[in-house]
């Protein structure tokens, strides 16, 4: 068998690999396998293939691993939790003397805070957020 079959035939692997793991560091690394399949076809000898496949394939997993780090940088301060809760309503009997109430909601009993700090009274409320395991309501 060829090297470049070779190479060939360890690129789909990892392909198929990161298909199963969904991981993409491993789709960089059969791109790195695939350099290493064309320095087979261009000729050279098994050390050239591997350090071309070792250089491009570890370039392409430090490359992506800094363009990740910067976009999850960009978003540090924002809130990425995407809250479908938020806008609902519950209904709040009575609050508690440490600012709670427990509310029925989604066929569950949760522990409900309100946003400002100080219960705006009981009766049907909006869900601002969810904090934890907490609702975060205000009255409507």
């Amino acid at each position: 068998m060829a090297d470049s079959t070779l190479w060939w035939l360890l690129a789909g692997g990892a392909v198929a690999a990161e298909l199963l793991t969904g991981t993409f560091y491993l789709l960089m690394l059969a791109v790195g396998m695939a350099a290493g399949a064309l320095a087979a076809h261009a000729g050279g000898g098994l050390a050239t293939q591997l350090v071309t496949a070792a250089v491009v394939g570890g370039g392409a997993v430090a490359a992506w691993h800094f363009v990740r780090r910067r976009g999850q940088a960009g978003k540090a301060g924002e809130n990425t939790n995407l809250d479908f809760d938020a806008g609902e309503a519950v209904h709040v009997d009575a609050w508690t003397e440490d600012n709670t109430a427990t509310v029925r909601y989604r066929g569950a009993v949760w522990t409900a805070v309100p946003a400002g700090g100080v219960p705006g009274g009981t009766g049907t409320h909006r869900v601002r957020e969810v904090s934890g395991s907490r609702l975060v309501v205000e009255k409507i």
